[in-house]
């Protein structure tokens, strides 16, 4: 059922990119019992229907469309479809990740471009496209998910993938500094979450060692409920950074 009790995100207009499974899934069934409207983007259009029919007959207000985040055009139109559909955007949750880790020495290039296309690109489009609306309507929240990988590099193997989670940790402190005192910009850094983000290594030595660090693994609940702090304070609390990990983690 949807909460009618104001808390700060209800009636609050919310696109999340990578919405079809793990922590992008989590946070929209967190936001959308909170009475949050959504505009969910992924390119499984299949699983987001099974997520926003769950949503909508518990009363929520849910629309998809397929989007990768690799193209610009379609995560304007994600953007564009929830001005059309809701009349504004309140909070863009840049989401959609990629994790693929091998030694440099394995030379897995096109695995490396992925990753700065998903998880730095696919960023940006999300800032280009929302940005102008955050302007104009002079209130807006970016949400960006990095790491705590974007804190200490993760190597050997994750040389990259750290790289791309330091560029989102700049860009999103350029961001916050540069939009000035109406529009918000949060930072999540997560450490072992559950969710697909594990799966992305194709080098089997690496792989099995992802897997034995994810067993301390938390839920993406845990992501989701972070990502509700920071929207439900008032306008002028900006939460600049949440790092959070399983008690257990080390790294």
């Amino acid at each position: 059922m949807v909460n009618n009790v104001s808390n700060g995100i209800e009636g609050k207009v919310v696109v999340i990119t990578g919405a079809s499974s793990g922590l992008g899934e989590a946070t929209a069934r967190h936001l959308s019992a909170k009475g949050a409207a959504l505009l969910l983007g992924a390119r499984r259009l299949d699983r987001l229907e099974r997520i926003a029919a769950e949503l909508r007959e518990a009363g929520g207000k849910v629309e998809v469309l397929a989007a990768d985040v690799t193209r610009r055009a379609d995560v304007q139109a994600l953007v564009d479809q929830a001005v059309s559909t809701y009349g504004r955007v309140d909070v863009v949750i840049n989401n959609a990740g990629f994790m693929a880790i091998a030694p440099m020495s394995e030379m897995k290039v096109d695995e490396w471009e992925r990753m700065i296309d998903i998880n730095i690109k696919g960023v940006l489009y999300g800032i280009a496209a929302a940005l102008p609306v955050f302007q104009k309507q002079d209130s807006g929240h970016f949400i960006n998910i990095s790491s705590v990988a974007g804190i200490k590099v993760f190597s050997p193997g994750g040389t990259v993938y750290s790289g791309t989670k330091f560029a989102v940790c700049a860009i999103s402190e350029g961001l916050r500094h540069e939009v000035g005192a109406s529009i918000r910009t949060t930072i999540i850094l997560p450490g072992a979450v559950d969710s697909e983000l594990k799966l992305g290594s194709s080098h089997e030595e690496s792989a099995k060692v992802v897997g034995q660090f994810y067993q301390q693994a938390i839920s993406a609940d845990s992501v989701a409920r972070a990502i509700a702090y920071a929207i439900e304070q008032p306008a002028d609390v900006d939460i600049n950074e949440i790092v959070l990990r399983p008690t257990l983690q080390e790294f």
